[in-house]
């Protein structure tokens, strides 16, 4: 089961200013969703499964600051991970990889009795 994983983190909250920076970062909406492209449901789709939460930025040194027009989705990724860290970022796509295998093999299917 090969699954490919994408973040999407397009939504981000901002202070209008902090320390006499305009529109700075501080929270990010994000989304990781998990495709299994060879196992397709019954209509033919690829199985996937998303997480979501809202992540919170450290704001509290802005030496390296990126002004809000040249930020792009990578360096949100970027944040995002460094602050979630590695091991977080791993047991979130181990949770999809668990979610999706039980739906190509599931445990547990209800039926009704006609």
């Amino acid at each position: 089961m090969a699954i490919s994983y994408t973040w999407d983190v397009s939504t981000v909250d901002t202070y209008p200013t902090k320390d006499s920076k305009a529109d700075v970062i501080h929270k990010v909406h994000w989304r990781l969703k998990g495709v299994d492209g060879s196992n397709n449901d019954a209509n033919g789709n690829p199985q996937t499964y998303e997480v979501y939460n809202i992540q919170v930025l450290d704001t509290s040194d802005l030496s390296s600051f990126t002004a809000f027009d040249s930020v792009s989705t990578s360096d949100v990724k970027g944040w995002l991970e460094a602050t979630l860290g590695a091991a977080e970022v791993a047991a979130k796509k181990e949770h999809i990889k668990k979610v999706i295998a039980k739906k190509v093999t599931p445990t547990l299917v209800r039926k009704t009795i006609s």
